[in-house]
């Protein structure tokens, strides 16, 4: 167990410590989520940050996104785990060129079997220069305890109209350790059976899962589409470890062989889109990918 773990359970009641059990502890701007008592992640919602994101996440004693760093000239805005995409109302929030502010954040425990999982809801204003909100993020993620998240990002748009144009940057995204890319030796395989980030990206796929080592140990993340969402997502699955899935860049992801599809909503108008992310250890059969995924359609 890590020191940081061992610090944090000194200050955990007796009663969240139990196998698998998911529970959250508010330190500061961060909220601290364990499963079964260790560290899983952590979600920033500090000003300091341009949005707000999971990280690290821990497998065990082993961090699998890529480490912070605040001199990375590459991608420094891939940070652990997020939700932004740009181009809504023409403002780049992925390349944080546009602030997303965490308003609100709330917890519960919910019934997952023997074991307690648990949802954290927020709320996230996606703001423009001069601070106004251009869109409201609504997201409620359910954490099982085997480390399936289940995510239901509704956007709705306040007192104007919001669009959400064509682009392949966005909308639920991961970077993994450098250790895990498929340059460095990773593998990526798509429920279709597509190997290999070049067969996969910008596909239609029920899921994909990107597995590598780390210290030796291999670890795989799995980004879910949900058959449910107003239109099949696709996915953007780097061979430099970016790994994430959107339904925004029907044209993009197509290299033009699509028409540009933009997301209009009128004022007062919504969307939801579900996505499960999963976290596992072992390789994709190992770690029961499928099994996951319908325990995800499930949910």
């Amino acid at each position: 167990m890590t020191r940081l773990s061992v610090l944090l359970l000194l200050f955990l009641p007796a009663g969240l410590l139990d196998a698998g059990d998911v529970a959250f502890q508010k330190k500061g701007d961060e909220i601290v989520v364990t499963v079964g008592g260790e560290v899983f992640s952590r979600y920033h919602t500090s000003s300091e940050w341009k949005k707000p994101f999971f990280d690290p996440v821990f497998m065990g004693d082993t961090a699998i996104t890529r480490p912070i760093d605040p001199n990375q000239k590459e991608h420094p805005h891939h940070k652990g785990l997020w939700v932004s995409v740009d181009e809504v109302n023409e403002i780049d929030y992925w390349g944080e060129k546009g602030v997303i502010k965490n308003v609100s954040a709330k917890w519960s425990t919910t019934a997952c079997g023997k074991e307690n999982g648990g949802r954290l809801q927020v709320v996230n204003h996606w703001l423009d220069d001069a601070g106004k909100t251009v869109v409201i993020e609504q997201t409620s993620i359910h954490i099982a305890p085997n480390k399936l998240l289940t995510y239901d990002i509704t956007f709705k748009a306040p007192g104007h109209d919001v669009e959400f144009l064509d682009t392949k940057e966005g909308l639920l995204g991961f970077r993994m350790a450098h250790s895990m890319r498929e340059s460095e030796g990773g593998r990526v395989l798509g429920a279709n059976g597509k190997k290999g980030t070049k067969e996969n990206w910008g596909r239609h796929n029920q899921w994909i899962d990107y597995v590598g080592e780390v210290d030796g140990e291999t670890f795989g993340i799995t980004l879910m589409d949900h058959p449910d969402n107003f239109r099949k997502s696709r996915y953007h699955v780097r061979n430099y470890g970016l790994f994430s899935i959107s339904p925004f860049g029907e044209k993009a992801y197509t290299q033009g062989k699509e028409e540009a599809k933009p997301v209009h909503l009128k004022a007062g108008e919504s969307i939801t889109l579900r996505y499960g992310v999963y976290f596992h250890k072992g390789d994709t059969d190992a770690g029961e990918v499928e099994k996951a995924y319908q325990q995800f359609l499930a949910e």
